[in-house]
């Protein structure tokens, strides 16, 4: 059985501890693993190789992925999803394992109807915003590169008694920002998902200030837009002198952390396993256990923030 591979989308730690894992279980198990180059663009362009050894050797403490990803506008031309299929039929492909999130797994979802191809779909991206799904392969690293940074930023917002307003990453999903704002002790947090109160925070500021707070920290998700708006309010509302962080694409890099590359493991040992008796499924993680789903139960389905982590946050949201 021959299987390839590709990471699709935005890139994260935790892809290439997944494509060693892809190579090496695949040779255990018998089947011979492809790489897909470029991701969906690579796909069309026919950048498929046979995989060894060889090619995943040292590769597992790197960020990133060694095969890696695009965003790919050709497909969504038929045409060119066409060209896709004719690629893998010439490389005899009897399955696509393909790493990525919400808009790779509709790209796929297209794909599938038109053409049939047996798949496997993995979750990786650091937004963690897949619905029936609790952990996507990049979000371990993300949180503590997050984690790390914050620690630096409370230094000099202690040492200088400043506001410091750190945008994370996630796209319209809050789900970095409220993980973090809880896990660092940060004042405040503000995301997409729900409504947040300015004057409440306000009341609550100037009394801690009064009872001795000499700093802030305030974590707000990029999905909002309003990352300067809040750096101009602490200044005038509030009166701290403040900075605005925007961490960006450093979220997305790092060595992959310890349970990153566990789960990478996992879950491609999860795809393997099924890929004769049970394909074309989606391989999420639910509930402390690895759960097979239909990609349309997924593609069709809304993911929501989990209920306990917005109940420790709502103070930091100014909701009472």
């Amino acid at each position: 059985m021959k299987i390839a591979i590709l990471t699709s989308g935005g890139d994260s730690s935790g892809m290439n501890p997944a494509i060693k894992k892809f190579v090496e279980y695949s040779l255990q198990k018998g089947y011979e693993p492809y790489f897909i180059y470029d991701g969906l663009e690579g796909l069309i362009d026919g950048k498929i190789k046979k995989a060894s050894y060889k090619d995943v050797g040292g590769i597992i403490y790197r960020g990133g992925t060694i095969i890696r990803s695009s965003r790919s506008k050709r497909w969504f031309d038929k045409e060119y999803r066409k060209k896709a299929y004719e690629n893998l039929k010439n490389h005899n492909i009897d399955l696509l394992i393909i790493l990525g999130g919400d808009g790779s797994f509709r790209a796929l979802d297209v794909f599938y109807k038109e053409f049939k191809v047996s798949f496997m779909g993995i979750p990786a991206s650091i937004d963690n915003d897949l619905a029936l799904n609790e952990y996507m392969i990049g979000v371990d690293t993300a949180l503590n590169v997050i984690r790390h940074a914050i620690d630096e930023i409370r230094d000099t917002a202690s040492s200088f008694s400043r506001a410091f307003v750190i945008e994370t990453m996630g796209r319209e999903c809050g789900y970095l920002a409220l993980t973090s704002a809880v896990a660092n002790g940060a004042e405040m947090c503000l995301i997409p998902e729900v409504p947040f109160n300015l004057n409440n925070l306000k009341k609550r500021y100037l009394k801690e200030i009064n009872e001795g707070r000499r700093y802030f920290i305030a974590v707000v998700a990029e999905g909002l837009k309003i990352t300067k708006k809040i750096k101009e309010w602490f200044e005038k509302e509030i009166g701290f002198e403040s900075r605005a962080t925007i961490l960006g694409h450093i979220q997305r890099g790092g060595s992959p952390t310890v349970l990153e590359r566990l789960r990478a493991a996992e879950f491609i040992k999860v795809a393997l396993d099924n890929v004769e008796k049970n394909p074309n499924k989606i391989v999420t993680y639910y509930d402390d256990k690895f759960i097979l789903r239909d990609l349309e139960e997924i593609v069709n389905s809304k993911y929501e923030l989990n209920k306990e982590m917005l109940e420790l946050a709502k103070h930091l949201m100014g909701i009472i």
